[in-house]
């Protein structure tokens, strides 16, 4: 796969992000309005009409680009209303880069959104696809087919498989705990997630993210601009999308320990940003945990352990706060929940807190290069995104 890439050509100067919770009490356009807000607070006080476009991602909390020009009172604005699933927040961000990259607008913004408590769903609701021969799962059954597929195929026994999840739900719950945007925050034992009741396969409801509301936003400039804005832009150095060919299901060599998205996606960013070695280039890591055998199979899709190995680096704390490389620093989806169109950006509104210093209980010592990834749909059907940034511009 071949991609140019816009390294250092873009910088972040300005993020907002609601807390993530249940917000019965608020409408879409509050939270909107509360993120942006904040977002143009954090750049200099910029104000709405410096923007020349806006990006909204939002999976069904609303329609067309007005979603976010009635709230914002915005006048002959260009708005691009995206949806890419579960990475929905994540393809805002990347129209938003583009668009200053290619030199179409000097000041855009990026936003998502999503009001899921209000939907009358206790998950997403997923449309049906394909011509209905398809097995209907929920999202919680197609991702625990992970953990028995990776035990057969690395031969862990089960009490092992149980004892690496339980400490992915740790470690998120445990760094979720120091966050206040998180909805998520009470400390929760090992033992209270070992014994939790099931929800589907072997998973408990601890190895499952919740539901929630919440909305995020990014001010993208070109790198040159940045310093007008803010003394600490945020440089990006990757943005890697790609869609399978959702034939996983149907194809007899795939074996849901991976997801072929991820490793492409995760090589074209590498590419771009020129890492060789990225489990000790990366400083922090935000990853779609949306089940907690995702997150064990994407530390070895990701680049961060060796094929097999990333059960035995789990429970070793390579991953944890203060591991090696710590993942989820601001508690992942296990503690913020999943309001689609906003968890893209709220995984890179934790890069831009660590990278100013200004994460709090969690802050990481000198971070370099942050990482996000967003995954959309399922194993053997999926679309994926990972995006590098960090605080310095490139030599």
């Amino acid at each position: 796969m071949a991609s140019h890439g816009i390294r250092d050509r873009v910088a972040i100067v300005g993020m907002g992000c609601t807390p993530f919770r249940e917000h019965w009490g608020r409408s879409v356009d509050d939270l909107l309005v509360d993120a942006v807000v904040q977002c143009l607070a954090s750049a200099q006080e910029t104000e709405k009409d410096d923007v020349d476009a806006f990006w909204l991602g939002t999976y069904g909390s609303g329609i067309t680009g007005m979603t976010l020009a009635r709230p914002l009172k915005l006048e002959n604005k260009p708005v691009t209303r995206v949806e890419n699933a579960c990475a929905t927040g994540s393809e805002s961000f990347r129209g938003a880069c583009y668009a200053v990259a290619s030199g179409a607008f000097d000041c855009v913004m990026a936003t998502g959104v999503e009001k899921l408590k209000d939907s009358g769903y206790s998950g997403l609701s997923v449309p049906p696809s394909g011509d209905g021969t398809d097995a209907e799962l929920t999202p919680p059954a197609m991702f625990s087919l992970l953990a028995p597929a990776y035990c057969k195929r690395y031969g862990l026994d089960e009490d092992v498989m149980r004892e690496v999840l339980t400490r992915i739900a740790w470690k998120n719950h445990a760094n979720g705990a120091k966050n206040e945007l998180a909805q998520f925050r009470a400390q929760v034992t090992k033992e209270q997630i070992t014994c939790a009741p099931t929800v589907a396969g072997g998973l408990g409801i601890f190895d499952c993210s919740g539901v929630a509301d919440g909305a995020a936003a990014a001010l993208i400039v070109r790198s040159e601009d940045a310093h007008r804005y803010t003394d600490r832009p945020l440089y990006v150095k990757a943005l890697s999308m790609v869609a399978g060919s959702a034939n996983g299901k149907f194809d007899l060599s795939f074996d849901y320990t991976t997801f072929p998205e991820v490793v492409r996606s995760a090589e074209d960013a590498y590419g771009q940003a020129g890492i060789l070695e990225p489990r000790s280039a990366i400083s922090l890591a935000e990853v779609h945990d949306c089940f907690t055998p995702t997150e064990l199979v994407l530390m070895e899709d990701l680049g961060f352990s060796e094929r097999g190995r990333a059960w035995q680096d789990v429970l070793a704390g390579a991953f944890d706060l203060d591991g090696e490389l710590p993942v989820n620093p601001d508690g992942g989806l296990k503690s913020f929940g999943h309001p689609v169109g906003a968890t893209g950006l709220r995984m890179l509104y934790e890069n831009w807190l660590q990278m100013r210093g200004e994460a709090g209980e969690r802050q990481l010592d000198s971070p370099g290069l942050g990482l996000t990834h967003n995954l959309g749909g399922s194993p053997g059907e999926c679309v994926s995104f990972v995006s590098i940034v960090g605080a310095e511009p490139s030599a």
